[in-house]
């Protein structure tokens, strides 16, 4: 059914059966994208959005789909939404250690929100971005041009940026 990408319709019923508000998260070519869904007779209805991409107004300046990015994305779905409690809908995805959907739930459960999960993976040096300032110094090519030598205080900026998150800047 997974390689079918066919819905498996008695874990959907589930889901819908708890009444809890679902945790969407997708990753596109650029950015992570965070969803509260609630199913109503008519269908499915989103309660709050966000995008990898909202996180520049808060002072983010690296890529939308990395572990921090993910975290702070979270963080500010659980902040925008006021929601007290979601279940992870992971659809057909099979999560892996460290995955992307993980950053979002901690982000989410930092900020105060229930996430029914089994278990939340993480690493807490992922977290903060140091795999990625781990291998700044082994770059090729143009892969950090957007960012340059800014790769070395990744943890500093992401603090700043969960702060501004927080305080609403």
């Amino acid at each position: 059914m997974k390689n079918e990408k066919r819905t498996n319709y008695r874990k959907r019923l589930e889901l819908l059966k708890s009444g809890i508000p679902r945790l969407v998260v997708r990753k596109t070519d650029k950015s992570v994208i965070a969803h509260i869904v609630e199913y109503k007779d008519g269908g499915d209805k989103t309660l709050m959005m966000v995008r990898g991409s909202e996180l520049k107004k808060f002072g983010w300046n690296f890529s939308n789909k990395n572990s921090p990015a993910s975290y702070l994305l979270g963080y500010l779905l659980g902040k925008k939404s006021n929601i007290k409690e979601v279940i992870l809908d992971k659809g057909n995805r099979t999560l892996k250690e460290n995955s992307f959907i993980y950053y979002v739930m901690k982000g989410m459960h930092d900020f105060g929100v229930n996430v029914h999960s089994e278990d939340i993976k993480i690493d807490e040096k992922r977290l903060y971005g140091e795999h990625i300032e781990n291998y700044y110094p082994n770059r090729k090519g143009n892969q950090f041009s957007a960012v340059g030598e800014k790769v070395k205080n990744i943890k500093e900026d992401f603090n700043k940026t969960l702060e501004n998150i927080k305080n609403g800047k």
